[in-house]
C-alpha cells in the first residue's frame, strides 16, 4: 500500500548499508529508523506490536495487488490465473481493525488539514447562501429571510421606513423640545444677568452724573391715594400700552386740550385786560380743571405706562412706576403743577402766575405722535398741526402788540392800537399784516415802533419761511403716491405717441392705470412690502390670503408653513374686461388665485360660450404646476378670459418648486393629488379614426385589382396545392 504512496511522494530508497526494511513496508527516514530500534532495545512488547503492524500492512498490499490483477484481467483479452486467498488472511483482514496514518511531513499534514478546513467552510457558506439569496455578508451568516412578493417585500420596507422616520422623528422632537427648553432656561438667566448688569450701571451712572433736580419721594401720597389707585386698576389695569391702547390716546387728547388752554388763554390773559370781578371767577373754574386734568395724567396715567428695559417689555407695575418716577419728565410735571395761583391770594390776580403750565409741552408732542401712528391719513393732521403753529405764532404777535401799544399809550400815535373796538381782533389783523408783510401798514414814528416793526418783519421772514416750507413738505409727502402714479402714467403715455401705439391699445392702458390706482392706491404692492421685515409681511400675506388657500383642494394636508412661504410669493395683476387670462395651448407655468372680480372659462369657434364662470376665492391653473413639459403635458387645456376688471394672484411653478425643496413630505402630498387630479381629467388627447383617415386621402383610394390577375393568382395557388400533394 504505502510502497505506490512512497513513489508517488518521491521518497528515497534506504542505503544498502542500512538494514533492509521488510517487504512492502514504507522507507522511513533515517532518524525515524533509529528511534524505534532503540525502542525495540529497551521494549520487546513494542517489537511485537511492531511486527504485528508489519504483518497487517503486508496483507492490506497483498489485497490490493489480487484487485488489480483483477482488473487487469478483465480488461485484457489473455485470461491470467488469479492469485489464490487464504481463508485465515481473508478473515484476519476483516477481523483487523485499520492500519494508523502514518505522518511523513507534520508541517504538509498540517498545511493540507487547514486547507482542508477552510474549503468545507466555504463549502457550507455557499450552500447557505444559496438557500437564502439576500445573504451577503462572508464574515458572518445572517439570519434566513423568507422570500418575498415583489409588492410584499416593498410594502413591509415601506413600513420599515415609515417606522423608522416616525421614531427618527419623535426622537428629534423630543431633542428639540429638550433643546428648547435649555434655550429658554439660558434666555432667562441671560436676561436676568443683563437685568442686574444694566441696573447696576445705571445706579452707577445716577451717582455719577450731576442731577439737575433732586428726587422727589412720594410715599406719603403714594399710602393717601393707594384705594384710587387700586380702583383704578380694576378700569385701566395694572399697566397700559402706549402705543396701541385707544384709551391712552382718547386721554392725551384731554391732556392737549388742558395745554392749549394754558397757552393760549394765559397769554392772552396776561397780555389784554380781560381780568375783572365778574370774569375772574369763571378763570378760576377753567384754571383748577386744567390744573385737575394734569393731577390725574401725573398721579394715574404716566406711572400705568409700559417701558422697554433691554429688549424686554416692562409689565410690572412697581417698576413702571418706580421708571416713571426717576425719570426728569416727573420732575418737569412736578414742577408744571406747583399752586403758585395761591399768591394771588395776597397779590393781585394775575395769569403770570400759571406760566410754569407751559414747560408741559412734552405731552403735546406725544399726543401729536399717538395720534398720527393712529391715523389713516396722517397727513391731514401734519397740515392742521402746522396751521396751529402759524396761528399760535400771530396770536404772540398780537399779544406783544397790545403790550407795545400800552407801553406806548393807546391812540398816542398813528401807529400803535387806538383803543377802538375789540381789541384781540384788531391787534391780531395787525399781527397777520406785519408778519406775513403783507404791507399797508402805518408808518412808525418813534424809535421804540421802529424796532419793535423791524423785528416783526424779520421774524415774519424766518418763521413763516420755516412754516411754508413745512407745509409744503407735509403735502408733498400726502400726495407723493398719487404724483407718482401720475408720472408713470405721463411716462408710459408719451411712449405710447413716441411709437403710434393704436388708440385702441392707448386706452385700454391708461384704463389699466386708472383701475390699478382706484383699487389698490399704488401701482405694485411689492415696493411697499419689500420695505417691511419679513415677519411683518408674513401677517399681512397670512390674514389676507391665507383662509384662500386653506380651501384649495390640492393645498389641503399640506404643511402650513410651506402654505405661508406660498403666500409670500404670490404676485398680485390687474386684467381689463375681455384680456385673455391664458389660452388654449399656452404652456402652463403659473397657478391663478381669483382676489376680487369674475374670469370665465370659454370656448366655441369664437369663444362665444361660456362654460363656467370663477369667482373671488377660486383656482385654476394648478394642474400644470404639477405636469411635466414632456409630450406637452403642460400646455394649457381651455381659454380664460376676465369677466370685468379682475384682480388674480399669481404663483409661478419655479417658485413653488424651489419652495417643495424644503418640504418633501408635502411634495409627496402634492405629487399625489396631481395624479388623482390628472387621472380624473383623463389621457392625453390621442389620434382619432378620423385624423387617421385623413392621412390616408392623400393616396386615394386603393384600385380594384383586374380579373386576368386574379385568375392567374388562382391558378398559381392551384399549382402550388399539386405540387404539395405529390411530395
Amino acid at each position: 500500500m504505502f510502497s505506490s504512496f512512497k513513489r508517488l511522494m518521491g521518497v528515497p530508497e534506504p542505503h544498502s548499508a542500512q538494514a533492509a526494511p521488510l517487504p512492502h513496508s514504507p522507507a522511513l527516514p533515517p532518524q525515524e529508523q533509529r528511534a524505534p530500534e532503540k525502542d525495540e532495545k529497551d521494549d520487546p512488547n513494542k517489537q511485537d506490536e511492531k511486527r504485528e503492524d508489519k504483518k497487517k500492512d503486508e496483507q492490506e498490499e497483498e489485497k490490493k495487488n489480487e484487485k488489480n490483477e483483477e482488473e487487469k484481467t478483465e480488461k485484457s483479452p489473455t485470461p491470467t490465473a488469479a492469485v489464490p486467498v487464504k481463508k485465515e488472511e481473508a478473515e484476519g483482514e476483516e477481523a483487523a481493525p485499520p492500519p494508523p496514518s502514518v505522518v511523513y511531513s507534520h508541517y504538509t499534514d498540517d498545511i493540507l488539514r487547514g486547507l482542508i478546513k477552510r474549503l468545507r467552510e466555504r463549502t457550507e457558506m455557499l450552500r447557505e447562501k444559496a438557500i437564502d439569496p439576500y445573504a451577503t455578508s462572508p464574515e458572518i451568516t445572517p439570519p434566513v429571510t423568507p422570500i418575498l412578493k415583489k409588492e410584499d417585500y416593498i410594502r413591509k420596507k415601506e413600513e420599515e421606513r415609515i417606522a423608522k422616520e416616525e421614531a427618527d422623528k419623535k426622537k428629534a422632537e423630543e431633542a428639540a423640545a429638550r433643546a428648547e427648553e435649555k434655550k429658554k432656561k439660558d434666555e432667562e438667566k441671560r436676561l436676568e444677568a443683563e437685568k442686574k448688569e444694566m441696573e447696576r450701571k445705571l445706579m452707577e451712572e445716577t451717582r455719577k452724573k450731576p442731577k439737575a433736580l433732586p428726587d422727589i419721594s412720594c410715599s406719603c401720597f403714594d399710602i393717601l391715594f393707594r384705594p384710587i389707585e387700586d380702583k383704578m386698576d380694576t378700569i385701566l389695569g395694572k399697566t397700559i400700552d402706549p402705543f396701541t391702547d385707544r384709551r391712552y390716546v382718547a386721554w392725551l387728547t384731554v391732556v392737549a386740550l388742558a395745554y392749549n388752554y394754558n397757552i393760549w388763554f394765559c397769554s392772552a390773559r396776561l397780555a389784554f385786560p380781560y381780568h375783572n370781578q365778574a370774569v375772574n371767577p369763571y378763570w378760576i373754574v377753567f384754571d383748577i380743571l386744567s390744573d385737575t386734568v394734569n393731577v390725574i395724567d401725573i398721579m394715574v396715567w404716566q406711572p400705568r405706562l409700559q417701558f422697554v428695559k433691554a429688549g424686554d417689555i416692562i409689565k410690572d407695575r412697581a417698576m413702571t412706576k418706580m421708571h416713571y418716577r426717576k425719570s426728569q419728565r416727573f420732575k418737569t410735571d412736578i414742577f408744571s403743577i406747583l399752586p403758585f395761583d395761591l399768591l394771588c391770594l395776597h397779590f393781585e390776580f394775575s395769569s403770570m402766575y400759571r406760566l410754569n403750565r407751559f414747560i408741559r409741552i412734552e405731552s403735546f408732542f406725544e399726543f401729536s405722535d399717538r395720534l398720527e401712528s393712529i391715523l389713516a391719513k396722517a397727513y391731514i393732521w401734519r397740515v392742521a398741526r402746522t396751521t396751529g403753529y402759524l396761528l399760535f405764532m400771530l396770536h404772540l404777535n398780537a399779544c406783544a402788540f397790545y403790550v407795545a401799544s400800552v407801553y406806548q399809550g393807546l391812540a398816542t400815535t398813528t401807529w400803535v392800537y387806538d383803543g377802538k373796538g375789540t381789541a384781540y381782533l384788531r391787534c391780531y389783523y395787525f399781527a397777520v399784516r406785519s408778519l406775513i408783510n403783507i404791507g399797508g401798514l402805518p408808518e412808525p414814528i418813534t424809535t421804540f415802533e421802529i424796532t419793535f416793526q423791524m423785528t416783526n418783519f424779520f421774524i415774519g421772514v424766518f418763521v413763516f419761511s420755516s412754516l411754508i416750507g413745512q407745509m409744503r413738505d407735509v403735502i408733498g409727502a400726502a400726495t407723493a403716491g398719487e404724483t407718482y402714479f401720475r408720472a408713470s402714467m405721463d411716462g408710459c403715455v408719451a411712449y405710447m405717441h413716441t411709437y403710434t401705439i393704436p388708440r385702441l391699445v392707448q386706452n385700454r392702458v391708461r384704463t389699466w392705470y386708472n383701475y390699478t390706482w382706484a383699487a389698490q392706491g399704488m401701482l405694485d404692492e411689492s415696493e411697499l412690502l419689500d420695505k417691511m421685515p419679513l415677519v411683518m409681511r408674513t401677517a399681512i400675506a397670512v390674514d389676507i390670503n391665507l383662509a384662500t388657500f386653506q380651501k384649495i383642494a390640492l393645498f389641503q394636508g399640506c404643511d402650513q408653513q410651506m402654505l405661508v412661504d406660498m403666500l409670500l410669493r404670490l404676485k398680485s395683476i390687474v386684467y381689463l374686461p375681455g384680456d385673455f387670462v391664458v389660452k388654449k395651448g399656452d404652456i402652463g407655468k403659473e397657478m391663478y388665485i381669483i382676489k376680487s372680480g369674475a374670469v370665465q372659462v370659454v370656448g366655441g369657434p369664437d369663444n362665444s360660450i361660456v362654460f363656467v364662470t370663477l369667482k373671488a376665492g377660486s383656482v385654476f391653473g394648478e394642474i400644470s404646476l404639477l405636469q411635466s413639459a414632456k409630450d406637452g403635458g403642460n400646455r394649457r387645456t381651455a381659454n380664460v378670459k376676465a369677466h370685468g376688471f379682475a384682480n388674480l394672484f399669481v404663483l409661478e411653478k419655479k417658485d413653488l418648486f424651489d419652495i417643495l425643496v424644503h418640504y418633501p413630505e408635502s411634495q409627496k402630498v402634492l405629487a399625489r393629488k396631481g395624479r388623482k387630479l390628472i387621472k380624473a381629467k383623463g389621457p392625453s388627447t390621442a389620434k382619432t379614426n378620423e385624423e387617421k383617415q385623413k392621412g390616408l386621402t392623400l393616396f386615394g383610394q386603393k384600385p380594384p385589382t383586374p380579373k386576368l390577375l386574379k385568375a392567374f393568382g388562382g391558378l398559381m395557388d392551384k399549382v402550388k396545392k399539386t405540387s404539395k400533394d405529390q411530395k
